[in-house]
């Protein structure tokens, strides 16, 4: 669509983020000719997770070319698996190439978020004192960007450099010297691969160490990357890689039931790259998960295993008595002397819009609404919020599916829930509160059964253990959201 239809309603959007989600729904408007919105982002630049991150190592495990917008095909990729940088770099050049970016408000934490039964619109405050009314709220403020930092005792005396790994400090040395990283996740694994050739000594403490997925890393060649340029159906037939989407969709129905096939057959794909790569029987045995693969966040890596073998890198399976000046002092008496200590530990998964205070109709506070566990109905609207919208919300499939194809199978649904708002016939959608309750009691029986519930701790799980993400197929998710189910929505005004 290249303008506002005839006959159809203004409206005026709220984009809150300016990550990858934010910058796809600004693109989506102003291609239909929809240019009343603000994007409210916090941070001095955009990017979401890929500004606030910049440990070394960097790089995002769905393939590039996949990790891309079906509307902005990259010729440029330099290898199979992105760069952070890089990555970065891609959004902030699709945004400028697309004109969003005299949208965004940098710099601008939304705080609050009320809706105004009397007006019958969203009113926004920003940090820096400044409002903002909309017809619409799009939050696509994202998952992971409130770092977890752990309650170490003694985090505070450390006499070297300490920070999470979201929060990288330039200034710190780690070229010849002695680093730690704590946490085992995908970030953990990442920062001890770059740095294992750098440090002079290099401890890896892991609470509980992960199941590795063996892949494959390449660069794209000059020659390929100009044939990617010359003939965009190089790089379609790569997304559409036939091989990729079979472990897509291996993975997608295998966590779906934890005594399945396909888990089987992942686990045992992780137990062989195990076996085989780790020489030392002490080490192999450190290194192996007493828990099912992709009960934890699956990690792919093409090198770890070869990483963490080399002279000077050490693996501490143990627990952490506290933290002292010098280093790491473990419960078995063991210190650790280090010069710089990188916290991998996560984020806070629960937070999204928060801690943004927002309030629906009849002044329902969303976090009243939360206060068992973000939900969502199919991740995506709430009832009693009206025209309040989340992109890769709580309930989706985060870890699951590429965030980008989730995304804009998201926006998909959420433009036609929107509809009869734009054409004039309502002035406002939310889910019916029966068909939510429904929608969630199916998803929380289904979500027990998915390998996320088999028995590990991970932050898939909410505060009452039940996992939080999507618990069905890839398949059915596309079919979720390629049309709402109108009667499960309440259109009103």
């Amino acid at each position: 669509m290249s303008g506002q239809q005839e006959g159809q309603h203004r409206l005026r959007y709220a984009i809150i983020g300016a990550g990858m989600s934010g910058v796809m729904a600004a693109i989506k408007l102003l291609e239909r000719g929809d240019t009343d919105f603000a994007v409210f982002e916090k941070g001095a630049e955009l990017g979401g997770t890929w500004r606030d991150n910049r440990y070394p190592g960097l790089t995002c495990d769905t393939p590039s070319h996949a990790y891309s917008y079906s509307f902005a095909l990259n010729p440029d990729w330099s290898a199979y698996y992105a760069t952070g940088p890089e990555i970065h770099a891609y959004f902030k050049g699709v945004a400028e190439r697309f004109g969003v970016m005299p949208h965004i408000r940098f710099n601008a934490e939304v705080t609050a978020c009320r809706w105004d039964d009397a007006a019958g619109r969203w009113h926004l405050e920003i940090a820096d004192g400044s409002t903002f009314d909309a017809d619409v709220v799009i939050a696509a403020s994202g998952v992971l960007h409130h770092p977890k930092v752990p309650d170490l005792p003694g985090l505070e005396s450390f006499a070297g450099k300490a920070f999470h790994s979201a929060r990288w400090d330039d200034s710190a040395v780690l070229d010849g010297t002695r680093v730690g990283v704590i946490g085992c996740g995908s970030t953990g694994i990442q920062i001890v691969n770059a740095l294992s050739s750098r440090a002079a000594r290099l401890v890896h403490f892991q609470r509980s160490p992960q199941w590795i997925m063996p892949v494959v890393q390449f660069e794209y060649t000059p020659e390929q990357r100009a044939a990617f340029a010359a003939d965009p159906s190089l790089i379609e037939a790569i997304r559409n890689d036939p091989q990729y989407w079979e472990a897509v969709y291996r993975f997608t129905e295998g966590v779906t039931d934890f005594t399945s096939p396909q888990i089987r057959e992942i686990e045992e794909i992780c137990r062989q790259n195990l076996e085989q790569s780790v020489r030392d029987p002490e080490l192999r045995e450190k290194l192996r998960p007493d828990y099912h693969a992709a009960c934890k966040r699956l990690i792919y890596s093409w090198e770890y295993y070869d990483c963490v073998q080399k002279p000077g890198v050490f693996v501490e399976v143990g627990a952490i008595e506290r933290i002292e000046p010098e280093g790491v002092r473990m419960k078995d008496g063991t210190l650790h002397e280090l010069d710089v200590l990188v916290l991998a530990t996560g984020f806070k998964a629960d937070s999204f819009i928060r801690p943004a205070v927002v309030t629906g109709r009849g002044g329902q506070a969303l976090d009243d609404f939360w206060s068992v566990r973000p939900t969502a109905h199919y991740a995506i609207a709430m009832p009693g919020f009206p025209n309040f919208f989340m992109l890769n919300g709580p309930g989706a499939p985060v870890g699951n599916f590429p965030l980008i194809d989730i995304a804009e199978r998201q926006w998909e649904y959420i433009t036609q829930l929107l509809e009869p708002v734009a054409e004039g016939r309502a002035a406002t959608v939310e889910p019916k509160r029966e068909a939510y309750e429904a929608y969630e009691a199916r998803r929380i029986a289904a979500a027990r059964r998915t390998i996320f519930g088999s028995g590990c701790t991970s932050w898939y799980l909410d505060k009452t253990g039940v996992p939080a993400t999507w618990p069905w197929g890839y398949h059915d998710f596309a079919r979720a959201m390629a049309a709402p189910v109108a009667e499960e929505f309440s259109f009103a005004g």
